[in-house]
């Protein structure tokens, strides 16, 4: 069925398309997004149209370049509008929350701009462009409603995002997030718990907990242990086999979560913690509330309790006043902690952040060397940490998407406990996404592992069962009143749906 057909269709008011920019935070919010305009009557454009009837920008503000990545994204679709009566652009997210009224100034185009804190919003806001023919800017300034009561159109039928809270306490000088996505608002432990039960029951069987920062869970319901029981209440969740949560601060890691991530058998031995900087002068010039002797007895503890856990971490090379001697610091770190994965970042400034206006900014030649440098580092101490892999055996957790060049190589791809991705020989049997496979490790090169000579064993499960549903059922059809006119939006607990994977790396 072509877009136009199935725009044309009984009930269907379009097709959507929704571009998403930025952290995983933004990742989940564009499942609200989805899940709101399927509950408005849209349905998801074919892969491969020209152009869907709504086009939805979730952007991020976080790097220097963002605006003009969004502005060239909309000049190139301002022909298309223009060709095609009635098609809808709308702009969301945190550069939204930031420019506002800027967006429709600079492309006079676009119908909508709505903010981070009132997503639910975006189907009334369509509707009232196209009634009034004008472009609708509507940014709250607060949170209008957790995001976990919106609809949801997830994008995997075996993990999902669940959200403990949103927004930011923090005042990291390179970082505009906690401008844009507000002061940190915790969820009730109960709603939590509630919402991973219903999500086990669709068939999910991985779940990560997602946060600005997610250990900090608590300080808005003033408990200081809330997260790591947020953790073992996990471990008491039936079939809920796998439990990652991102992106931790180090400020808020302590000895009961370490204990809780040992002790908590489905909480996966893997922490993305990040460190920004290894020089504790330039952590107080980021407004970073630790030093690099507590990064580094943080790392030590974990790996005291949890021996096979797998680090990964953010770093930020350049920021305004680095030294030498500081990144220096930062590579000291980086061999101490023997990451298995860096996700690594030359200094851009954002504007409106402290750090943007501060003294000592980088010429671009020292930061792109210093980057190399450090690039080349974590290439060869993730390689190495790669090998001390081969010869174990491991349970994967079949993905779909993860291996690019599978159907060339007639392999499938997998995710172990600790996250590292395994690529390995397709066997025999019919394997689908979300079933565990044991396999033993032969090869490892620096981002990946193989395991070739086929599985030790196949386990089918339920997330298998959620998958093959979801890709065999046909699309349902949108029922009678679920478009959403000038009124307000229907807000409540959806019924759950087969979940995704996927804060912001800036924490």
């Amino acid at each position: 069925m072509s877009s136009s057909d199935r725009s044309q269709a009984v009930g269907v008011k379009g097709t959507y398309e929704v571009r998403t920019f930025g952290c995983q935070m933004n990742v989940h919010d564009s499942e609200r997004m989805a899940g709101l305009l399927e509950n408005a009557g849209y349905v998801p454009a074919p892969k491969g149209a020209e152009a869907a009837d709504v086009v939805v920008f979730n952007t991020c503000a976080v790097r220097e370049n963002a605006d003009n990545r969004l502005y060239g994204n909309l000049g190139q679709l301002a022909p298309k509008k223009a060709a095609r009566p009635g098609m809808q652009i709308a702009v969301g997210g945190c550069l939204a929350q930031k420019d506002r009224d800027t967006i429709v100034k600079k492309a006079p185009w676009v119908d909508v701009v709505f903010g981070t804190h009132n997503v639910g919003k975006l189907p009334v806001l369509l509707e009232r462009a196209r009634v009034q023919e004008e472009a609708q800017v509507e940014i709250a300034d607060s949170l209008e409603a957790f995001p976990s009561t919106l609809p949801t159109r997830r994008e995997s039928a075996y993990a999902a995002w669940v959200s403990v809270s949103v927004g930011c306490n923090n005042t990291c000088t390179f970082c505009i997030v906690p401008q844009l996505r507000g002061k940190e608002k915790d969820r009730r432990p109960g709603d939590i718990l509630a919402e991973i039960e219903a999500l086990v029951d669709e068939g999910v069987s991985e779940i990560t907990l997602l946060g600005q920062n997610v250990n900090a869970y608590g300080s808005d319901i003033g408990d200081s242990e809330a997260f790591s029981k947020l953790l073992r209440a996990c471990g008491r969740i039936e079939g809920l086999e796998r439990v990652r949560f991102t992106s931790p601060h180090p400020r808020d890691f302590t000895d009961d979560v370490i204990a809780a991530m040992a002790e908590t058998p489905n909480v996966m031995p893997q922490l993305h913690m990040p460190l920004q900087s290894g020089s504790s002068r330039v952590l107080k010039a980021m407004r970073r509330s630790y030093r690099q002797e507590r990064y580094l007895g943080i790392i030590e503890k974990v790996r005291a309790a949890i021996p096979e856990a797998a680090l990964s971490t953010d770093i930020i090379v350049g920021f305004p006043g680095e030294t030498e001697a500081d990144f220096e610091e930062t590579l000291h770190v980086v061999r101490e902690a023997r990451f298995a994965q860096a996700f690594t970042f030359q200094y851009s400034k954002r504007p409106g952040t402290p750090a943007a206006e501060m003294d000592g900014q980088i010429p671009k030649a020292v930061v792109q060397e210093r980057y190399e440098r450090l690039v080349a580092l974590q290439e060869e101490i993730s390689w190495e940490e790669n090998k001390r892999q081969v010869g174990r055996t491991l349970e994967l957790m079949v993905a779909e998407g993860e291996g690019r060049k599978d159907d060339v190589t007639q392999r499938l791809s997998g995710r172990a406990p600790d996250s590292r991705l395994v690529h390995f020989t397709r066997p025999q049997e019919p394997v689908r996404p979300g079933d565990v496979v044991t396999v033993e490790v032969t090869y490892a090169a620096p981002h990946h592992l193989l395991a070739e000579g086929g599985p030790l064993a196949v386990r089918r499960t339920r997330a298998g069962d959620a998958w093959e549903r979801r890709t065999t059922a046909p699309d349902p059809a949108p029922q009678e009143g679920q478009g959403v006119m000038l009124g307000l939006p229907t807000v409540g607990v959806p019924a759950p749906l087969p979940a995704a994977t996927g804060g912001c790396g800036t924490h």
